[in-house]
């Protein structure tokens, strides 16, 4: 019986919408994220504008003049995003407060091919 209560209650929370866990729960998602599935998720990037939000703490993370700062809304640079329709990337599996050594190894090469290509002769 109490199996059957827990597989109910999944199909339950299944069919209720996303859900997403974060390390401080209290904390809803800004309105730009909605995930489909239940995932542990504590940063989001966008790829375009190398922009991360930590969802535990609720701040933005970019680089700013080589450093990376976290702040609670983005500089007037940005202002002319809306993130609800910028394409991101949900950073699964990386619970630290620095984001810097994530973001070293994971773009360095991002957006280049290293595929060899060949040139026909005609």
């Amino acid at each position: 019986m109490k199996k059957f209560i827990i597989v109910l209650g999944l199909l339950l929370l299944g069919s209720c919408g996303p859900v997403v866990i974060s390390s401080r729960p209290s904390h809803r998602p800004p309105s730009w994220f909605y995930p489909n599935r239940l995932e542990i998720v504590r940063y989001v990037y966008f790829p375009e504008f190398s922009i991360y939000y930590d969802l535990s703490s609720q701040t933005y993370l970019y680089l700013d003049g080589g450093i990376w700062v976290r702040r609670q809304v983005l500089p007037p640079r940005y202002s002319h995003l809306d993130l609800s329709r910028q394409r991101y990337e949900r950073i699964k599996n990386y619970q630290e407060e620095n984001i810097r050594p994530y973001h070293e190894e994971h773009t360095t090469n991002r957006g280049r091919s290293n595929k060899t290509v060949t040139k026909r002769r005609s």
